[in-house]
């Protein structure tokens, strides 16, 4: 019986979800050469160009020091590049060279049927709410550990 309570639990459930897409996900990008961690930084880099080591690490979910480690990786790959900020030179800001572009779209590519999959049977409203929804929990946690700090 407790095991049952356990499974339902919200945060359980999350948890649950991310380790199975991240599992769906994993060798997807495998096959295109990336990790995990590579997709993230040149997904977040798409819609946000130009951050910072430091900004990236937080939206990726990351420490700095391991976003530095991606970060290399994909300059050696020639899949971003690397400029020092206008304003202040020892901040490097990182863009997607247009190698990088078209390895996203792949990636991307690789992935959407995996999305399709995790949300088939939901209608597009459905999708809609579930995302606000996820987004309304993460702000209110987010919230709450801005008020501790």
């Amino acid at each position: 019986m407790q095991g049952d309570l356990v499974g339902q639990q919200i945060g359980y459930l999350v948890k649950r979800v991310q380790q199975a897409l991240r599992g769906a996900m994993e060798p997807a990008m495998r096959k295109h050469g990336v990790t995990m961690a590579q997709y993230a930084a040149l997904s977040v880099l798409q819609h946000d160009p130009g951050l910072s080591n430091a900004e990236l690490a937080r939206r990726c979910f990351v420490t700095a020091q391991t976003m530095n480690q991606v970060l290399a990786g994909l300059e050696h790959s020639g899949l971003v590049e690397r400029a020092a900020h206008p304003r202040h030179g020892r901040i490097l800001q990182t863009s997607l060279s247009a190698a990088g572009q078209r390895l996203l779209a792949r990636c991307q590519e690789a992935t959407a049927g995996i999305h399709e999959r995790m949300l088939a049977g939901l209608a597009a409203e459905e999708q809609d709410r579930l995302r606000a929804l996820l987004v309304h929990c993460a702000v209110q946690l987010e919230g709450s550990r801005a008020i501790r700090s």
